[in-house]
């Protein structure tokens, strides 16, 4: 029996590993971790009520459990809040992870840490694993910070980096670009988008199967993940207008400089996923593609 813990297993990634990991209960055994009630709308594996931020609390729980992995989704991932609290965001997307990879050298614990496109500055697009980060907002830093954590550590890590995950789970928290915009255009509002950002948006059930595949082969290292073609959020946008049959003459683009946002966003990144094809073997789709298949999970 593997034992898995997810860190923040009431997000929409924690809910959608959950899922997943529970179609083989022979296999795995699951502890969710996340502050509160179990949001998740199922009993059928371990929900540990903790706050991550306490380091001692945090270990002596690991130890009592002794993980064969710990799948760390757990993060403040509000770009503007980051840049307003750094103290906050620190302590949970830095310090979490540094008592993460204590712990887990200590146990042998293998560690799967999610990372983010806004490591890196956007200049060029289609970035590869070994280039270079140089991010333009705090949560971007506190992202490079937190892999710096694993790379100088003597413990078993893999980091998947992803970009704009999308898709629906049991409760959300918060909300995700396609559900807004599809939200939005139902209720025949117009919406304005920008159109010099460009993303390749990830569709959860792929990174949580990213995850799941990572840990049956036991991966260690950096991986890309996400939809195999660049877009503008434009685009973007205008995809989903065209899956779901809405009208996508009520939105209007914009350009990134009219928005006036506290944080600077990379204006183009996305990844090269030659990696992940070759190693991982695993070959995310198209957008569109992805769209279609979230499409009928709704239905």
């Amino acid at each position: 029996m593997i034992k898995v813990i997810i860190t923040g297993s009431n997000g929409l990634l924690g809910q959608s590993l959950l899922a997943l990991l529970l179609k083989e209960v022979e296999k795995y055994q699951v502890f969710g971790f996340s502050r509160g009630e179990n949001r998740s709308g199922r009993d059928d594996f371990n929900y540990v009520s903790i706050d991550l931020t306490q380091e001692e609390n945090l270990k002596k729980t690991i130890r009592e459990i002794q993980p064969h992995f710990i799948i760390n989704t757990a993060a403040m991932t509000l770009v503007d809040d980051c840049e307003i609290d750094k103290n906050a965001c620190d302590l949970l997307n830095v310090d979490v992870v540094k008592w993460l990879a204590e712990i887990s050298e200590e146990l042998g614990v293998h560690v799967i840490h999610l990372s983010t496109d806004f490591i890196f500055d956007g200049e060029k697009g289609y970035y590869k694993e070994t280039d270079n980060p140089n991010p333009l907002s705090y949560y971007g830093l506190s992202k490079v910070k937190s892999e710096k954590v694993l790379l100088d550590s003597n413990v078993k890590y893999t980091i998947l980096r992803t970009i704009l995950v999308y898709g629906k789970v049991f409760s959300m928290s918060r909300n995700n670009i396609v559900l807004w915009v599809k939200s939005m255009l139902e209720q025949g509002k117009e919406i304005t988008i920008v159109n010099d950002q460009y993303r390749m948006p990830t569709y959860v059930n792929d990174l949580a199967l990213a995850c799941k595949i990572t840990m049956d082969k036991k991966a260690t290292g950096v991986f890309h993940i996400s939809s195999k073609e660049l877009l503008s959020v434009f685009e973007i946008t205008q995809q989903v207008a065209e899956v779901f049959g809405l009208d996508k003459s009520l939105i209007k683009p914009i350009s990134s400089t009219t928005l006036n946002q506290t944080a600077k966003r990379p204006p183009k990144t996305g990844f090269d996923l030659s990696k992940t094809n070759k190693e991982l073997d695993f070959y995310p789709k198209s957008f569109k593609e992805d769209l279609q298949r979230f499409k009928e999970t709704l239905l």
